[in-house]
């Protein structure tokens, strides 16, 4: 698995682990622990010899960071080429292989839908437009070199991921635990989140469910930013009373990151996911947030 030491990557090695899979990290410096690694270095194009010959999956999650930084164009540049040089890469070596992995999970986003409003979302829908929505189509594009049969692909469109360890939550919390924390603009565009719990359970569900095609990787019940906020002030037991100013956020991030990460709304169901069966850990925001955040009710 590439991203393996990411927020999600992190949790999905332990979640494998606890579940009896034997997780190889695809690493391109020393591994961080004793779990098993392989070489590869995707801006270069290399990867170990026969490295994914008896393999049973590969789990793709490695790529720049979307929020770290301002957009420049150079870091946009590294955006979208992470993406389709990793994706590339691994394709072409599973397409290669003598004994192909027989499941390739690709990470993916909602970003694919790009700013839709109210509309309903579903793995059927059409892509949206905007700088996102072209790196999630090329991303998955990348795919294109991986036979199926023998190998079942899967393009994982993964929401906002809650987590007490980072991720959306992280740069939020200090100013909501201030009492500070406020909805963003109106509040009322639409967050399709998912546990981190769910996440991995997903994933690893993933594994053995014959599903291919888009999955997205979200809850079944969305929220607007508004409705967001009151859930994570009840759960810190904090006021949310102040909307943050747009200005605010365009100092910190700039114009074009702060409309497309916080201000697009998009309403997402994992229709793929019920209705093959997958049970949700936390289909509910408010506890998703109580088990990130350890806040029992």
């Amino acid at each position: 698995m590439s991203g393996s030491t990411g927020l999600i990557g992190e949790a999905l090695v332990e979640g494998l682990t606890e579940a009896g899979h034997t997780p190889v990290r695809l690493v391109r410096s020393d591994p961080p622990d004793q779990h098993a690694a392989v070489r590869w270095d995707p801006a270069a194009g290399t990867i170990d010899d026969d490295a994914l010959d008896e393999i049973d999956a590969v789990i793709h999650l490695a790529g720049e960071g979307i929020a770290e930084r301002r957009w420049t164009a150079g870091h946009k540049a590294r955006i979208l080429d992470s993406r389709v040089a990793g994706t590339t890469l691994l394709a072409d070596r599973i397409a290669a292989a003598e004994t192909p992995p027989s499941v390739f999970l690709s990470g993916s986003a909602i970003g694919f839908y790009g700013d839709r409003a109210d509309e309903t979302l579903t793995e059927s829908s059409e892509p949206g437009d905007g700088f996102l929505a072209e790196v999630v189509g090329a991303w998955e594009d990348a795919t294109a070199g991986v036979r199926n049969p023998p190998t079942r692909l899967a393009h994982v469109r993964t929401g906002i991921v809650l987590s007490g360890k980072g991720g959306a939550l992280a740069p939020q919390l200090p100013f909501f635990k201030l009492g500070l924390g406020g909805k963003i603009g109106s509040g009322t565009q639409w967050w399709s989140w998912i546990s981190i719990d769910d996440m991995v359970g997903a994933l690893i569900w993933l594994l053995t469910n014959d599903v291919e095609g888009p999955v997205n990787l979200t809850a079944p019940n969305p929220v607007t930013n508004a409705e967001f906020t009151k859930a994570l002030g009840k759960v810190l037991r904090r006021p949310t009373l102040l909307p943050i100013p747009k200005p605010a956020l365009w100092l910190r991030l700039g114009r074009e990151l702060t409309q497309e990460l916080l201000y697009t709304s998009q309403r997402v169901e994992p229709t793929v996911l019920s209705d093959r069966g997958y049970e949700f850990i936390h289909p509910e925001v408010e506890g998703a947030l109580r088990a990130a955040l350890n806040r029992p009710a």
